[in-house]
């Protein structure tokens, strides 16, 4: 029985390596060694990135809708109380969204979560 050798599979791996690696910073684009360890760093941070993504756009919301509470006479936290004791169900982004392009219709909402924390 003939002998495999596996440099078409070797290559084929390396090749996959090499172009993930492309536009990396001096040997790290040449070199399959530097490039692997390069190609498997920035993959932990892509998959950190796409977690911390999402916790930033929160913060960002939250800041907006918390600057367009102060400009109505109201913190953050009770209009978000407030809104629970309406019944009012909208998410942060919807807030922020109504806070930066509808300053009218975010202080109706105000409004209304003042209303259900006087009762």
């Amino acid at each position: 029985m003939a002998r495999v050798k596996g440099a078409l599979a070797t290559r084929k791996r390396r090749k996959k390596i090499l172009k993930l690696a492309k536009g990396y910073f001096g040997a790290k684009s040449k070199l399959f060694k530097t490039a692997k360890e390069a190609v498997m760093k920035s993959g932990n941070y892509a998959y950190v990135g796409r977690k911390q993504k999402k916790r930033d756009f929160r913060r960002l919301w939250i800041t907006r809708i918390s600057a367009a509470c102060k400009m109505n006479d109201i913190n953050y936290s009770s209009f978000i109380n407030g809104l629970n004791k309406a019944g009012i169900a909208i998410n942060r982004k919807m807030l922020a969204d109504l806070a930066v392009n509808d300053a009218a219709g975010f202080a109706t909402l105000v409004k209304a979560a003042k209303k259900a924390l006087e009762k």
